[in-house]
């Protein structure tokens, strides 16, 4: 008996030698992160992969971790990041190295880098930018049938000298655009600016990036930059060509899509009907460009229509304004019967407006 003790004594020995942990795996922080501008309101960020770091059958990624202006983080496999980001409050982030394929192993320590804020005396500045684009039809080239333009407003910084003078720029994609059409305050300081056309895609996803700075002989004008979603700022037009006509008790009302990059199946609406003599609104809400309703057949109303991109095709942004109203109806007690488009004259069925 004491032979197979002794073996199994042996046994239990090796099993004992065959668990012990190996040498711990460590993973490295990320070497040379550098934090660079690449152009408005976009950086780059950019590291190398430790070298000193242990080679195993071990996926490497990489967490990153933005600080400011706004917190994000997010994993990746590469070994640099381009963000969209505001830049004059500064730009900073930290990266460590992280098991892609194996999450029982700890990541590695944070690195971290800064971009500063750019230089500027306090309330110079421009504040309360608000930008709109609006789509009209380019009648010049089959290649781009739509252009869009953008407006800019902003007020002067409340401790910028008098002889502060502001400059905007825009950056949509790739291309970046100076405006050369601005309105000026009473002291000639640029407070507003108008692109005719731009290099904007009314239908694109990308953030348009404006940015402002400024020249003073007294003071050091600090720059100013923002993000806008185009959903969010597309001044919308009304629907084109409204007409209305009614037959005995029904009125037929109809309009075209407004002047858009967007096709038909891209817009919702809304119909605004006054009965001018009950004093007293109705409105409905359609996908299509039609709306019938049955009337008293002696009242006079006043039709409008607006549009809004539907959610089908992008974010949902604000509303057209309302068309033009027309007028049909009768007169008195007169009923109308022909059909009237926004701004057309009629004698039958048109009431003269006080």
């Amino acid at each position: 008996m004491a032979p197979a003790s002794l073996i199994l004594l042996g046994a239990t020995v090796i099993l004992q030698v065959d668990l012990l942990p190996d040498k711990k795996f460590l993973l490295l922080p990320p070497v040379n992160f550098t934090i660079k501008a690449i152009n408005l309101a976009q950086v780059l960020l950019r590291w190398e992969p430790n070298t000193d770091q242990e080679q195993r059958n071990v996926q490497l990624g990489y967490h990153v971790k933005i600080n400011a202006p706004q917190e994000e983080d997010y994993e990746t496999r590469n070994t640099e990041s381009r963000r969209i980001t505001i830049l004059h409050k500064g730009f900073s982030a930290s990266v460590q190295t992280v098991p892609w394929n194996d999450r029982s192993l700890q990541p590695s320590s944070w690195v971290s880098a800064e971009l500063r804020a750019p230089p500027g005396s306090p309330g110079t500045s421009i504040v309360n930018l608000t930008c709109t684009t609006n789509t009209k039809a380019n009648n010049y080239t089959h290649l781009r049938p739509y252009q869009v333009s953008l407006h800019c407003t902003w007020l002067v910084g409340k401790d910028a000298p008098e002889d502060t003078q502001y400059f905007l720029y825009y950056r949509y994609g790739s291309w970046t655009e100076e405006c050369q059409e601005y309105s000026k305050d009473t002291l000639q300081r640029n407070i507003a600016c108008w692109f005719p056309r731009t290099f904007i895609n009314s239908k694109g996803r990308d953030l348009l990036a404006v940015y402002v700075n400024g020249s003073s002989e007294e003071a050091v004008i600090k720059p100013f930059d923002e993000l806008f979603a185009l959903h969010a700022i597309d001044r919308v037009n009304p629907p084109a060509k409204v007409t209305a006509e009614i037959e005995g008790t029904c009125l037929s009302i109809q309009w075209e899509k407004p002047v858009s990059a967007f096709p038909v199946h891209c817009f919702d609406y809304e119909v605004k009907i006054y009965n001018t003599r009950k004093g007293y609104f109705q409105t409905e809400k359609m996908t299509t460009n039609t709306f019938i309703s049955v009337i008293d057949g002696i009242s006079e109303y006043s039709i409008q229509v607006r549009a809004a991109v539907s959610s089908v095709c992008r974010a949902v942004g604000p509303s057209s304004e309302w068309s033009q109203p027309i007028y049909v109806g009768s007169c008195g007690f007169q009923a109308g019967s022909r059909g009237l488009r926004a701004g057309q004259q009629g004698a039958f069925n048109l009431c003269p407006r006080m």
